[in-house]
């Protein structure tokens, strides 16, 4: 009977909740809401509408959040930090309960500290804040962990599901894990993940180069997608403005410094037209300093962060959309742009030409060239309205055939149900030999 009852008490401390026949998955990001990352706040909506119960966890919130729905987002996200006595119990309980678990992810959190980055001592933090998430998948009953992004997201799950003995699984979204991947232990993640998620076929090229042979079966193509109520905002008809938006984080990466220099030379040229920069960031100081000494003050404006509406509102009221990124893998923006019926200006790289096709959903330039994107601006501002609303309606089809939220939701669910099914079978067989003894 002793072993038996040890088996149960133990399945007891493991339990794997099923709400409405889909597992509880605990989502785990180092920023929850944040303003740049609308992409996740739709997946996680997608899925509970599919009957997954998501947890949220997050670090910390994003900064400057104005969109009711993020405000939301985070009336429901447990916060790692803010509640360091809660980190520090469980850290206390995993040490003294759980010796073996432990051990296994202090080695793992000392091999990838070896080439990180980062310091050893924001390491032993991720190891305390893993100790929080393992904590809280044995309160919830979650079934698996999914992290968005390969850093330092991807590092808690793959701890926490050491110390749990739950799967868990990563989306790798953007160039900081290709800039870096030696350095964030990128291989390793893979290796030890269920299974991992690219956003795109160049994503999933890049996170080829960097796992094993036989880890290559794991990474699955889950684009990042669109809801019904925004293509519903969608308006069949291109605006007559000469108007651009540009939306994105204010930073070297994305290229800001090479679009107002292009726009420069679009003014020189005797075209008249505004550009409106959504977004801030650590370059809106250089950009400013630019703007005013390229004598633009009158056609290019700074906006700073704006809202989910408010971002539809600039898009729908702009000719097209232009990204003039270095580095890159597929933005959301450029879907959300084109879902509203506007073509986009964008730089040739990573992602991008597998959604925008040039000059039939927009144009395509190399990257850095402010020649090229003066001259791909100029041409789209001079391009006859039935021409616009023609590229906007393909623009639309495209999206909606390779990027719908629930579609792509649903492939995701069904990892995450196959994930929690294993686990089941594996502590069912587990118990099966208990209790044949006790009998």
């Amino acid at each position: 009977m002793h072993r038996a009852a040890y088996g149960a008490d133990q399945r007891a401390q493991h339990p794997l909740r099923i709400a409405n026949g889909a597992p509880v998955v605990l989502y785990l990001v180092n920023q929850y809401p944040a303003v740049t990352h609308t992409f996740i706040k739709r997946e996680v909506q997608a899925l509970e509408r599919l009957g997954v119960e998501v947890i949220r966890v997050a670090a910390r919130a994003g900064k400057a959040l104005v969109d009711p729905g993020d405000i939301e987002e985070e009336r429901q996200t447990t916060y790692l930090l803010r509640q360091p006595f809660g980190l520090l119990r469980a850290l206390a309980q995993f040490l003294l309960l759980h010796p073996h678990r432990f051990a296994r992810a202090l080695v793992t959190t000392l091999c990838l500290m070896r080439r990180s980055d980062r310091g050893p001592l924001l390491h032993a933090l991720y190891l305390v804040e893993a100790c929080g998430v393992a904590s809280l998948v044995r309160r919830t009953g979650a079934a698996h962990i999914h992290a968005h992004f390969g850093t330092n997201p991807a590092e808690l799950a793959l701890l926490a599901a050491q110390l749990t003995g739950v799967s868990f699984s990563f989306t790798v979204h953007g160039y900081d894990e290709y800039d870096k991947p030696e350095f964030i232990g990128l291989r390793t993640k893979i290796h030890e993940a269920a299974f991992v998620v690219a956003v795109s076929h160049y994503g999933r090229s890049q996170l080829y180069r960097w796992c094993d042979a036989v880890d290559q079966g794991k990474i699955k193509l889950i684009r990042c997608g669109l809801d019904q109520g925004f293509h519903e905002a969608a308006e069949d008809r291109p605006d007559d403005a000469a108007r651009l938006v540009c939306v994105g984080r204010l930073c070297k990466e994305k290229g800001q410094s090479i679009l107002i220099k292009a726009a420069a030379a679009v003014a020189a040229a005797g075209h008249r037209f505004e550009l409106a920069m959504i977004g801030d960031g650590e370059a809106r100081p250089e950009l400013e300093s630019l703007i005013e000494e390229l004598g633009l003050s009158g056609s290019v404006r700074l906006l700073g962060w704006r809202s989910s509406a408010d971002v539809r509102r600039e898009i729908l009221g702009a000719r097209a959309l232009v990204v003039a990124s270095l580095a890159e893998n597929l933005p959301v923006v450029i879907m959300e742009a084109m879902a509203l019926r506007r073509p986009v200006v964008a730089t040739q790289i990573a992602g991008i030409p597998e959604l925008v096709r040039s000059r039939e959903t927009g144009w395509l330039v190399p990257a850095g060239c402010v020649e090229d994107l003066a001259a791909a601006m100029t041409e789209c501002l001079l391009t006859p309205r039935e021409e616009l609303r023609a590229m906007g309606c393909k623009s639309r089809e495209r999206v909606v055939a390779l990027h719908d939220v629930d579609r792509e939701a649903a492939a995701l669910a069904r990892l995450f149900a196959e994930q929690a099914s294993r686990r089941c079978d594996a502590l069912d067989a587990a118990e099966r030999p208990l209790t044949t003894a006790a009998q």
